[in-house]
């Protein structure tokens, strides 16, 4: 545990410049000072505005998609990592990765030009999963700037069996850490914890899930006889370790919490409101305090079911979805004092999967100009991309048919990995499937070892170079040139 301490706090523009003089730095330090194309942080899963999207420079070309996409990427560097699923974020010409190593979980820092590991911190981790899966973190660790400088940003993971550790970014130091399956008692999830870690101002949120003490003693896979109590969210401060509050009557699902901001429909103009895709419903709570606003239930009625995908917001509505026997389904979210309303704008028939417009599994979509891009489908044999109305759920069109994928837009391009190994550079628009190039990862080339299946985590994309990571290794890839006018 660290201390609480007074704390100079540097005025947001001064931090701000700060932070626009690090961009300069960095730019030139990886050769990008001429032509960036993106910005050059990824602070968590999804990005920072949970859009799966990189956020393009001024440098940037209007049209990603008139790049030569054809040519063969270069390949940087390679690391070689160990069990889990999840991919790592970047800050500062630094890239985070979260793993297993022998029976340890470890967060490591890795110079984003180079590829050399800068520092190393592991804990003992004691999981095995019930369906044999890796024992590895299933998701990605967040990082939180600071205002006492730019030295003083905290990186916070959040492990497989519910250890919540908070580390300094620049030394790797540990600031403090709490097992929260332990301190909850969390029935095992199938697959162990899956839910990256949300930053709202200085706490620290997660999905926990707990039940009853005496629940400990169900046997493994009977989480259908698990009961909530209370703690579907716990709130920590980020500083501390130290609890805030719970919320929510729920059991964890492997989906992420996220913010959302409505716009005046109810009496708090403007507010930031907590959303959570749980095992059983779609929460809304007050981050302040936990308080739930209302919920609705969104689950097949079948005990292996999953709620994985991150809700997709547009204003005040909120898309969710699942692949089991639910679909997917809109709904138009409004609040009165402390009260909220779920009114459906659209919902897949129950049951009917292929009258269904989406069904997430564990991907969450990319929303682009109104239209949703998204694998549909629970496994190989059932699955495809395809781009759908987000206002109505009209399918526009479908491809890639028969493998899982997952995505992350570049402006108008989006980059479609199969779990396979090969990415399809993909133009987005509603009219058809609109493929530029297709790199096949899956298989060697020159110094570019092969990636392997499994490939389930959308490529993190930060100023010319994307991360994409496959079975035990990450690679570190060019985008191709551009020539800023």
């Amino acid at each position: 545990m660290i201390a609480p301490r007074a704390r100079f706090l540097i005025p947001p523009r001064l931090l701000a410049s700060f932070r626009a003089i690090a961009l300069v730095l960095v730019s030139f330090s990886l050769g990008w000072a001429e032509s960036p194309l993106t910005q050059p942080d990824w602070p968590r899963f999804l990005n920072d505005d949970f859009s799966g999207s990189a956020k393009l420079t001024e440098s940037a070309p209007k049209s990603i998609a008139s790049l030569n996409w054809n040519d063969p990427p270069q390949c940087h560097w390679t690391l070689e990592v160990g069990d889990g699923y999840g991919i790592g974020v970047v800050r500062d010409n630094s890239y985070f990765h979260f793993d297993e190593s022998n029976d340890t979980e470890r967060i490591r820092k890795i110079d984003l030009t180079t590829g050399t590991v800068l520092w190393s911190r592991s804990y003992p981790l004691n999981y095995r999963d019930m369906y044999g899966y890796e024992t590895g973190p299933r998701c990605s660790p967040t990082i939180a700037e600071s205002g006492d400088g730019p030295d003083q940003a905290q990186i916070f993971t959040y492990g497989v069996a519910g250890q919540l550790t908070a580390w300094s970014c620049a030394s790797g130091d540990q600031q403090w850490t709490t097992n929260l399956n332990e301190k909850y008692d969390v029935v095992q999830n199938f697959f162990g914890v899956g839910s990256s870690p949300l930053i709202v101002g200085d706490q620290v949120i997660v999905m926990v899930g707990g039940s009853p003490e005496e629940q400990q003693s169900l046997a493994p896979g009977r989480l259908g006889r698990a009961v909530p109590e209370g703690t579907l969210m716990v709130s920590l401060d980020r500083m501390t370790g130290e609890v805030r509050w719970t919320g929510g009557d729920d059991l964890a699902s492997y989906s992420s919490p996220r913010t959302i901001t409505l716009d005046g429909k109810g009496t708090l103009d403007g507010k930031d409101y907590l959303l959570m895709f749980a095992r059983d419903h779609l929460w809304l709570l007050d981050p302040q305090d936990g308080q739930s606003l209302g919920k609705v239930y969104h689950r097949a009625d079948i005990l292996e079911s999953v709620n994985a995908m991150v809700p997709i917001v547009a204003g005040n509505r909120v898309l969710i979805s699942e692949c089991y026997d639910a679909g997917a389904a809109v709904y138009d979210i409004s609040v009165n004092g402390k009260q909220a309303t779920f009114e459906t704008v659209w919902k897949d028939p129950v049951g009917r999967r292929r009258s269904q417009s989406l069904r997430s599994h564990m991907s969450t979509p990319i929303l682009h100009e109104d239209n949703l891009y998204a694998c549909s489908g629970r496994n190989a044999p059932d699955s495809d991309f395809r781009c759908l109305d987000f206002a109505t759920g009209e399918v526009k069109w479908t491809a890639l048919d028969r493998r899982r994928s997952t995505a992350t837009r570049l402006g108008d391009v989006l980059l479609v990995v199969k779990e396979t190994g090969s990415l399809h550079v993909v133009r987005a628009t509603p009219d058809q499937f609109d493929e530029l190039a297709v790199w096949e990862l899956e298989t060697a080339a020159g110094d570019r070892p092969a990636l392997r299946y499994p490939c389930w985590s959308a490529p993190v994309i930060v100023g010319n170079r994307m991360l994409i990571r496959g079975d035990q290794m990450v690679l570190c890839l060019s985008l191709p040139e551009h020539n800023p006018s």
